[in-house]
């Protein structure tokens, strides 16, 4: 599910600001890229999120500023490396003159920020301001869950719709079977020069076995199931996505059962639309934690 989530905690020496952004995806994958210095929290963020997220793709901005004074390091390596350049220079080229301390001031890298332990105030500090960028992702997230809610009880309901269609003719389709035997064993005999009486009793059996092939009471019955038990899980707060996700392929499992089993248009046409809500539904389910 879509969101986005800002957090803040600040204190004497640190402000800390935490940014989270989520699409859709069918499983958590948490992004998230720290400094050399901040490496040690990388597992503490993403369990934080791990616990209050379970699907979707996460991407974590951590920015910090210190208000404190900051203490820098000399690059002695760089720094002897270039006053050693310097000299043989100097020396190869004949050249006169020293060194300036304003032009090596300027290279790159030459003074680095002392890396200091993170403090556990600061460590603490970054913490709560994941667990607020959370509580605000959360709300956004609620907002759009519910129109998502919304979305899929207008999809369950126009299947709904589709079921009585289908159960009235699923009623005829023996009478259709009967009819359609009959003709085509009468259309048989009259062009055959043999003499043969029609078994009524025979044709019975034929057409009762055709009618149990074809048979798509419980289908339908399981298609209602289904769609009660959708309703009931998106009433629950956890774990709905992945049982959503498999009741979506069950679902879509009896709309194939019915297409299949008859030949009746009606029947055919408004399974074939079921298929296509329940395509609709499917779409949606991957948004659903």
């Amino acid at each position: 599910m879509t969101g986005f989530g800002r957090g803040f905690e600040a204190s004497e020496t640190f402000a800390v600001t935490v940014e989270l952004k989520t699409v859709n995806n069918r499983f958590l994958d948490i992004s998230l890229r720290l400094s050399s210095e901040l490496q040690q929290l990388e597992s503490t963020v993403k369990r934080q999120i791990g616990n209050r997220l379970s699907r979707g793709r996460v991407d974590v901005n951590l920015s910090y500023e210190r208000t404190t004074e900051i203490n820098y390091e000399l690059n002695r390596p760089m720094i002897a490396g270039y006053l050693s350049a310097m000299k043989k220079m100097r020396d190869e080229f004949e050249l006169t003159g020293e060194p300036d301390l304003n032009v090596i001031a300027r290279l790159p890298n030459v003074l680095l920020p002392k890396k200091d332990e993170l403090g556990e105030d600061f460590i603490v500090g970054v913490e709560k301001a994941v667990n607020f960028a959370l509580d605000d992702l959360e709300k956004m997230r609620e907002n759009e869950g519910e129109m998502l809610r919304n979305e899929l009880n207008f999809r369950l309901s126009e299947i709904e719709n589709r079921l009585p269609p289908i159960e009235a003719e699923a009623a005829t389709v023996a009478d259709e079977y009967r009819q359609r035997l009959a003709k085509r064993i009468g259309e048989f005999l009259n062009k055959s020069d043999i003499q043969i009486e029609l078994d009524q009793g025979r044709l019975a059996q034929e057409v009762a076995y055709l009618a149990d092939k074809s048979d798509i009471a419980e289908e339908i019955q399981r298609l209602k199931s289904h769609i009660e038990q959708f309703r009931q899980i998106m009433t629950d707060e956890k774990d709905v996505g992945k049982r959503l996700d498999f009741l979506t392929q069950e679902l879509n499992r009896e709309a194939n059962t019915i297409a299949s089993k008859t030949g009746n248009l009606v029947i055919k046409e408004n399974a074939l639309a079921i298929k296509s809500e329940i395509e609709k539904i499917r779409e949606q389910v991957q948004n659903v934690e």
